[in-house]
């Protein structure tokens, strides 16, 4: 083993968290979110049942690309300063990224019943994270 191995380790990329994670939500899950959950749905009325769904190709990798940019969000949310801890915070992040996920192979596949499933995987993620960080620094501050 040569010297130049017992060195230290490479310098950690030069990241810069510009927003904090309210503002991150705010201003890239939020939205982005909506198109997702917003992309399929069912409309009842006395005029009658409206399904809503990704129909053109421009509509569906609208869908997509909002995907990704959850997914994205998700490994955003796990870098300093945003990491709450190592544990529970990272875990709720991953189950972020894999519904994300999801919702990605759902648009590409252009099934919008597995969109729908995939947006509920989301909500369920988003809630679970919110249950045990955001509720929990409200009740803190009250």
């Amino acid at each position: 083993m040569s010297a130049a191995a017992c060195t230290t380790a490479p310098a950690p990329p030069p990241f810069k968290p510009i927003a904090d994670t309210k503002v991150l939500m705010q201003s890239v899950v939020d939205p982005n979110a909506d198109v997702v959950w917003d992309s399929v749905k069912t409309i009842i009325t006395a005029a009658g049942t409206e399904e809503i769904r990704p129909r053109t190709e421009e509509e569906w990798t609208i869908v997509r690309n909002s995907a990704i940019t959850l997914a994205e969000s998700g490994n955003l949310m796990m870098m300093v300063p945003r990491a709450k801890d190592g544990g529970e915070w990272m875990a709720r992040a991953k189950e972020f990224i894999d519904a994300s996920e999801s919702a990605i192979r759902a648009a590409e596949a252009k099934s919008a019943d597995r969109l729908f499933d995939s947006g509920g995987a989301i909500y369920e993620a988003c809630s679970r994270c919110h249950q045990q960080y955001v509720d929990a620094i409200v009740k803190a501050n009250q």
